[in-house]
């Protein structure tokens, strides 16, 4: 099952191409500029990895990462560390796509079948926002295995299941309804980045690929990881499971 949904993770031009479906939301607003919520969230994570990428860089010299389910986007969050750091980025998704920086490589690979990879073959596996779209709990278990022995270090972040507004769907306490109540949502408001839905086929689809989690089925998946919380308030908004070391 792919790591990730086309409605969550499009580029910005396939984006483009859903305005006539009434889509209030792209990604070049929630997670391109400096200026949302999302990127500047994703900013004050990068403070774990850009720790985890020194370290490793302290002892080793260099650092090569896989990002399961990444884009070459995502990394604009990191500023110019990146580009002066010695680090190799590879990214995992499905298909391979077209990369720009010299820094990066793309894979087709399934973050459930990563067999095509030995044991500790990079020096950090890093994943955002991707666990909870692989599907059942038997792929996530499938996924932790192979982030856990992919490299004896690695950061995985997910949103919270407990708190009360969807980032996928972008709407309060939609998790929270019954998947009957949530396909039909989709099928009559626009809802998240894909818009409103043509299909009740459509819109299932897109509710079943994005199954949230908490913060202990997080602790269950990676036991040999400390569970850091992303807070707002009193709420913990996405819990983050790291190994600095194995």
């Amino acid at each position: 099952m792919s790591p990730s949904h086309p409605s969550f993770s499009a580029t910005a031009a396939e984006i483009g191409d859903l305005s006539d479906r009434g889509v209030r939301y792209t990604v070049d607003e929630v997670y391109l500029t400096g200026k949302s919520f999302s990127f500047r969230a994703r900013q004050r994570r990068f403070r774990h990895i850009r720790a985890l990428i020194e370290d490793i860089i302290r002892r080793k010299g260099s650092c090569r990462i896989a990002d399961i389910g990444g884009t070459e986007y995502y990394w604009r969050i990191a500023g110019d560390f990146i580009n002066q750091a010695n680090v190799e980025i590879h990214l995992m998704n499905l298909e391979s796509v077209p990369v720009h920086g010299a820094k990066f490589v793309s894979h087709a690979a399934d973050a459930c079948a990563l067999d095509c990879f030995e044991n500790n073959s990079f020096d950090l596996v890093h994943s955002n926002s991707v666990i909870e779209h692989v599907g059942n709990w038997s792929n996530m278990k499938l996924m932790a295995g192979h982030v856990r022995r992919l490299a004896p270090v690695y950061y995985v972040q997910t949103p919270n299941f407990w708190f009360p507004y969807e980032p996928h769907f972008r709407f309060p306490l939609f998790q929270f309804l019954p998947e009957q109540v949530r396909g039909r949502m989709l099928t009559t408001f626009s809802l998240g980045f894909g818009g409103k839905r043509s299909s009740l086929d459509e819109a299932m689809l897109s509710v079943q690929s994005a199954s949230l989690i908490d913060a202990r089925q997080m602790r269950e998946l990676f036991p040999d990881a400390e569970i850091h919380r992303e807070r707002i308030g009193p709420l913990t908004k996405s819990p983050m499971a790291i190994r600095a070391s194995h």
